[in-house]
């Protein structure tokens, strides 16, 4: 466990990694954008959008259930275990769509990707934000929907370019058997299981609260409905993804009653989620500085407004300029709900909470494809459209008014950075007591002259050894997450003086060397020229 770091940089490669991997979870969704509701009409013959949109009801319902049951499933048996299982859940998807026989087979493949994406993509978001720790939560979640989203749209562009070309089965499928390949190799043999670093993370947030870890039924509860923090991220959720599944069915049916060809819906489809992806590169971090709650807001109601864009536009440009819009409110929204979810939630029972809003945020897809369809063969295509359009507004308005900002649960560690000590403040400070945090055999290595060894697992349990009296310096190897970590921790157990070493150990090391280098120069030069 004293090897177990939390951040970014202490984990980047497993982070790198585990983008990559989400990367191609997403591309399995995007083959399926530009193409699956041509050839619901033109293979199939299907004419109510209800029908058409059935794929999408499958496989919002499927994800939405797998999602719940992957968070417990990953709390119980390992992060590692659910997404190789995901993988192995996906490999019919590509041959299915190839060569289904009916419209059915073609909903069995939608069910199967839905409990693949539940599985998966559950399963990477966990495992990023248990690596990540808290002080970056938002940048962790970013980066892993813009990985996904990205591959969303490029997948989509490269499945309607090939059914422009070649037609709409089988050849835009050849791509999804390579994603499934690459993507179940990477899992199995170089993704690392990351429970140990929950156990960590749980450390430094302290003891639960009196009653305990809450029972799965509690968490469902809270999340659903009785924490308002949790239950206005849920119904953003939910409503983003009706939104989404909306754009996913009925989009390029609407370009394709306004003479759009299939390239040219291939492109639009891949416009709006790679303006989601590559926005949630800047928006994740964003939300880290600016707070969650208004981002959310602010979020949903861009995206009514690009909706409302796509309505009233009839040309490629005015529908690129709607679904830029819609991709931006999206970014805005989507690494944000998952940073608060992790703001809220006690890393004991982060997962599972994770999945309950997943739950909820992926039966958008089902409700509203359903909503739409409904709508669309009563009313038409843009009253459906308006309609979807005026309940994401409503629930930004819901944000506004019942969600409380979550970020000052991570917002701690910013303020040690900002109040850190520079090693030649260390040396006039008095009965200054410094404590450095990392394992015995990184201490025994290189340390801080007069440093004592506290690693960060056990500091609560000896925080009762320190005098209060004194100043305490925190000090890790590079002034990174451990030392703030450790500052912060030992704030709320009453020590009123504590900052941490800014640079760590090694900037102090480095301090040494250029006075000592200083100091060489000084005698030299006061010395006599030799003759």
């Amino acid at each position: 466990m004293n090897g177990i770091r939390l951040g970014l940089r202490e984990n980047l490669g497993q982070f790198s990694l585990l983008v990559v991997v989400n990367a191609f979870v997403g591309a399995m969704v995007g083959m399926e954008r530009s193409v699956l509701s041509p050839i619901a009409e033109q293979d199939f013959h299907l004419a109510a959008k209800t029908a058409v949109l059935s794929f999408i009801v499958v496989f919002g319902v499927t994800k939405a259930l797998t999602n719940y049951l992957a968070g417990r499933l990953s709390d119980r048996f390992g992060r590692k275990h659910v997404l190789v299982g995901g993988w192995i859940v996906a490999t019919p998807v590509p041959f299915l769509l190839m060569w289904a026989p009916s419209w059915t087979w073609v909903l069995v493949a939608n069910a199967l990707l839905g409990v693949s994406q539940g599985l998966t993509w559950s399963t990477t978001v966990i495992m990023k934000i248990d690596l990540a720790g808290p002080a970056k939560r938002g940048l962790a979640m970013g980066l892993n929907e813009f990985a996904g989203y990205f591959a969303v749209a490029a997948s989509a562009f490269a499945t309607g370019l090939i059914a422009a070309h070649y037609g709409l089965r089988p050849q835009p499928f050849y791509l999804g058997i390579a994603f499934v390949v690459i993507g179940l190799l990477l899992s199995a043999l170089a993704v690392r299981e990351t429970k140990h670093h929950v156990a960590a993370e749980a450390k430094l947030q302290g003891d639960l609260p009196p009653e305990g870890i809450p029972t799965q039924r509690e968490i469902f509860w809270r999340t659903s409905l009785l924490d308002k923090n949790l239950s206005s991220v849920s119904q953003a959720g939910l409503v983003n993804n009706l939104n989404d599944g909306m754009v996913w069915g009925l989009f390029p049916l609407f370009f394709a009653a306004a003479r759009m060809d299939l390239a040219q819906i291939g492109a639009l489809a891949a416009i709006y989620p790679a303006t989601w992806g590559i926005a949630q590169l800047f928006t994740g971090a964003w939300s880290d500085r600016v707070g969650r709650k208004w981002l959310i807001a602010s979020g949903m109601w861009t995206q009514a407004v690009g909706i409302a864009f796509v309505v009233l536009a009839n040309t490629f440009s005015g529908f690129a300029t709607g679904a830029v819009l819609l991709g931006v409110g999206t970014a805005m929204v989507y690494p944000t709900l998952l940073a608060a979810i992790g703001d809220v939630a006690h890393p004991t029972w982060r997962a599972s909470a994770v999945g309950v809003y997943r739950l909820w945020r992926d039966l958008g897809y089902a409700i509203g494809a359903l909503l739409a369809g409904i709508t669309a063969d009563l009313f038409g295509l843009p009253a459906a459209m308006w309609l979807v359009a005026a309940l994401t507004l409503a629930s930004g308005l819901i944000v506004a008014v019942r969600m409380s900002e979550t970020l000052h649960v991570s917002a701690a560690p910013r303020e040690a950075v900002q109040n850190c000590m520079k090693p030649a403040e260390l040396r006039t400070v008095s009965n200054v007591v410094i404590i450095d945090v990392r394992s015995p055999e990184e201490f025994a290595q290189s340390h801080v002259a007069g440093a004592i060894n506290m690693p960060l697992d056990r500091l609560t349990r000896q925080a009762s050894e320190l005098r209060r009296d004194v100043p305490l310096v925190t000090v890790c190897g590079k002034g990174g997450a451990r030392s703030e970590q450790a500052a912060a921790q030992l704030r709320a157990c009453g020590f009123s003086s504590v900052r941490s070493l800014c640079g760590g150990t090694q900037a102090w090391m480095q301090s040494c060397r250029y006075r000592w280098a200083g100091r060489r120069l000084r005698r030299r030069s006061s010395e006599p020229p030799q003759r």
